[in-house]
């Protein structure tokens, strides 16, 4: 007997690449310490936390927080 597949369940699902944080400041221009304050004040994506003191972004939510401030 096997496993049953549910043959509803086709939904693609979709990658995120993470990306660091030198990364994020040449995508969005800002510095570390403004990029730390506006996650603090609730203005930038937070991270996600990948170990020790590692962190990266989700590169889906830094282009989307981009777009919304692009004209």
């Amino acid at each position: 007997m096997g496993e049953e597949i549910d043959k509803g369940a086709t939904e693609t699902r979709r990658v995120t690449r993470l990306i660091r944080l030198p990364e994020v400041q040449h995508r969005v221009g800002l510095g570390r310490s403004t990029i730390y304050r506006w996650m603090a004040e609730g203005k930038f994506p937070k991270p996600v936390q990948l170990g020790g003191y590692s962190v990266a972004w989700a590169e889906d939510e830094i282009d989307n927080w981009i777009a919304v401030r692009l004209p």
